[in-house]
């Protein structure tokens, strides 16, 4: 029986998107996600508490990632959890565990840094989250947005 490694968070990169390209034209783009819960501490006082996470992005929604976002955007990644463990110079062992990204999506405007917008995306927002390209991402043309249901 396989087990499920699900994972769906909503946060702040702590820092830019770092891109790395390999050879045959792959590439992951890394991001780290502050996402804050409360806890309440031994005076019974609420606390935040920050938690850090490692992102990874491959294919084009990756650069996508790198091209689009900076320092404090949020964030929503929706993946699954992968544990890795290796062998140090120093010869302790060592683990990780990083979350690998199905779907990012851009969360407030840029240079907001917190809070989710309320329509007005830019199209720069709109970047294509698959490897399709712009193809899947079309302009509509409502003629008359008094008709517009919404």
């Amino acid at each position: 029986m396989r087990g499920i490694a699900h994972v769906t968070l909503v946060g702040n990169l702590t820092r830019d998107p770092e891109l790395k390209q390999f050879s045959g034209g792959n590439s992951v783009c890394n991001l780290g996600v502050a996402v804050n819960s409360s806890t309440k501490d031994a005076s019974g006082q609420w606390v935040e508490k920050p938690n850090y996470f490692t992102v990874k992005v491959f294919g084009a929604q990756g650069e996508n990632c790198a091209k689009y976002l900076s320092k404090g955007r949020q964030v929503a990644v929706d993946g699954r959890l992968n544990y890795d463990s290796w062998e140090a110079q120093d010869g302790s062992k060592r683990s990780t565990v990083d979350i690998i990204a199905d779907t990012v999506m851009f969360i407030g405007g840029q240079g907001e840094g917190g809070g989710a917008s309320s329509g007005g995306r830019s199209d720069r927002d709109q970047a294509p989250a698959k490897s399709g390209g712009d193809s899947d991402f079309r302009d509509i043309d409502f003629e008359d947005e008094d008709d517009i249901p919404f």
